[in-house]
């Protein structure tokens, strides 16, 4: 059965009602995928892109949870969330108090970056959900302050970036901890790749897999097309004039590289445009600024990469760029996830030199729609498209120097070989060999 709003899911009413005061009315295709088996109690083994709803496919049954089965008197958490970084932990946990709203359900964040004592109330008031980052988690644990015997559900977001930043240890003696859960719910932006299959293997048991795209109908609110670049000056320059432009009210730029981060914000300084930056390693107070700047509308422009952006949700963000393309389809979706959330309209913009149009195509087939070209009249470029990267096929000059090549190679194969022994008694007569000179003489 196809689930085409919320009430159809058999949710509380409260819960709907907290959905509504949202805006929110029909679930998108992870939600509609995630929530049926995961309210009857199975493991969940999900993927989808940023900006598809992901939260609340794993907070809606985990709340109902809570209200199916409510605890007679008041103790330590039931339900428990990993996630990768501060920032998302405080953005889950604020997404639950916001569905929770019409509930005496408590929620609490347990993160590093707080002083220690701050989380002694935690231990000593009921708590039915927390949200947690391993590293502090674990040592609370440790140390015994923390008790785990009561989780019913863990959840882990965004398992395979914590998998990157090497918590896979700490996340399964924490699993160790919970041993006495029901249920096990792991979502992740891909399932590919032996690590996180080993991962859930460890962790779930017959989960439900359900992934989802995002659906056209969500896809649609965000406007999606490129611009060609002849060089990384051209780049900038592009850059630079559609940052400028009214409608780019709050925008993220993504680069590949760290290094690039603060080539680009140096560069869109001089073009006296001010923007922040995220980087990875970078210092969680540092990281906080940064998003507080770019939320407040003290700067407009973040620059990031793909790693230090992970797990971040700033709203209303108008634009994304592809300063640098991603090296994946997937990612791309990801990136652009950040923008046309909560109903709005958004605009995803790539920045595209020669040696993209192979991932241009990449991108273009996994979406299923082609990005649509655009030019800016006075920032035209003056290269032609590369047909054989762009379309596929090889252009006729690449096809004759192929084909010169293949010739080269049948010719020398012909050649036989000249070995010095066989040339250096050439024009002498040969003497017979095993028999001895005649003479003439009788």
């Amino acid at each position: 059965m196809t689930v085409t709003t919320f009430s159809a899911l058999e949710l509380d009413e409260s819960l709907l009602d907290a959905l509504e005061a949202k805006g929110f009315t029909r679930p998108t295709a992870i939600q509609a995928a995630a929530i049926p088996p995961a309210l009857d109690g199975r493991d969940i083994l999900g993927s989808a892109p940023t900006g598809t709803g992901k939260t609340a496919a794993y907070l809606l049954p985990a709340i109902q949870h809570l209200l199916d089965f409510p605890r007679k008197k008041s103790g330590p958490p039931r339900v428990l969330i990993l996630t990768p970084t501060r920032e998302l932990a405080m953005q889950v946990a604020d997404h639950a108090r916001e569905l929770a709203a019409n509930t005496r359900l408590d929620i609490a964040t347990i993160t590093g970056g707080v002083a220690y004592m701050n989380h002694a109330e935690i231990f000593s008031e009921n708590q039915d959900i927390v949200v947690a980052t391993t590293g502090r988690l674990l040592q609370y644990i440790k140390e015994e302050n923390f008790d785990c015997r009561a989780v019913e559900m863990l959840i882990l977001d965004e398992a395979d970036r914590m998998l990157d930043m090497g918590f896979a240890q700490d996340i399964e003696h924490i699993s160790g901890e919970t041993r006495w859960r029901n249920q096990t719910m792991l979502f992740s932006a891909t399932l590919e790749g032996e690590a996180i299959t080993d991962f859930s293997r460890r962790l779930l048991n017959e989960p439900a897999e359900v992934s989802a795209m995002p659906s056209v109908r969500e896809r649609k609110k965000i406007n999606q097309w490129y611009y060609r670049a002849d060089n990384i000056e051209h780049k900038t320059a592009l850059l630079a004039h559609l940052l400028r432009q009214e409608e780019t009210r709050r925008a993220i730029v993504f680069v590949r590289k760290r290094e690039r981060v603060h080539e680009l914000v140096e560069w869109l300084q001089t073009a006296g445009i001010q923007s922040c930056w995220l980087e990875g390693e970078m210092v969680q107070a540092k990281r906080n600024e940064a998003i507080r700047r770019l939320t407040e509308g003290r700067v407009s422009v973040l620059v990031a990469t793909d790693v230090a952006a992970r797990g971040i949700d700033i709203p209303d963000v108008t634009h994304v760029f592809n300063f640098d393309l991603p090296r994946t389809a997937d990612i791309y979706l990801h990136r652009i996830g950040r923008t046309g959330r909560a109903g709005r309209k958004g605009t995803a913009i790539s920045l595209v030199e020669a040696h993209d149009n192979f991932l241009l195509g990449k991108i273009g087939r996994y979406i299923q729609e082609p990005l649509k070209a655009r030019v800016i009249d006075e920032l035209r470029p003056v290269t032609r498209t590369p047909s054989e990267k762009l379309n596929g096929k090889p252009s006729k000059k690449v096809k004759a120097k192929r084909k010169e090549k293949k010739n080269e190679k049948e010719t020398a194969k012909l050649r036989v070989k000249k070995r010095h022994r066989d040339t250096k008694n050439i024009g002498k007569r040969r003497r017979p060999s095993g028999n001895p000179p005649q003479s003439n003489e009788e």
